[in-house]
């Protein structure tokens, strides 16, 4: 028998072809979205556990109703009463990632007016020091000729 498996089984491949082909147990993919506040996270976990605990008090409901059960009347109630439960679980979301949002969200694009006043700002800056330097041939900020420029700490007068 030879390296060379083409039909034994799924997925076969010869032993030179698994060397290039090796990886480890599974491969890291970067997440294409970021991970939810814990505040949303918190409440998009309640309105799935409230609407999961109201889908099963409507199958129950139904299911009681076809077999003519005392129960039925109940549950059709508590589900009513829980698809209320259950609408507001889902805004709760909503509103809880729009608060964040308004408080901890910025607003980080590139054709954001902040950075472009901030990209002004800086290319100035450069410009500016650009005509000192051509203007008096030193750094600006650097010490007129003849005069040294204190060190920084304390000094005594």
């Amino acid at each position: 028998m030879t390296d060379q498996r083409s039909d034994e089984g799924w997925g076969a491949v010869s032993a030179g072809e698994f060397d290039r082909v090796s990886h480890g147990l599974w491969v890291e993919v970067p997440a294409k979205s970021y991970r939810m506040p814990d505040p949303v996270r918190t409440a998009a976990v309640r309105a799935v556990i409230i609407t999961a605990v109201t889908l099963i008090q409507a199958m129950i409901a139904f299911l009681s109703t076809l077999a003519g059960s005392w129960l039925a009347f109940p549950m059709v109630l508590s589900s009513v009463a829980s698809t209320v439960v259950a609408t507001w679980g889902v805004l709760d979301v909503w509103v809880t990632r729009q608060v964040w949002n308004q408080r901890y969200g910025v607003v980080s694009v590139p054709s954001s007016t902040a950075r472009e006043l901030r990209r002004e700002r800086r290319r100035a800056r450069k410009a500016a020091g650009r005509a000192a330097r051509e203007e008096t041939g030193r750094p600006p900020g650097a010490a007129p000729l003849g005069e040294e420029r204190p060190r920084g700490g304390l000094t005594t007068v």
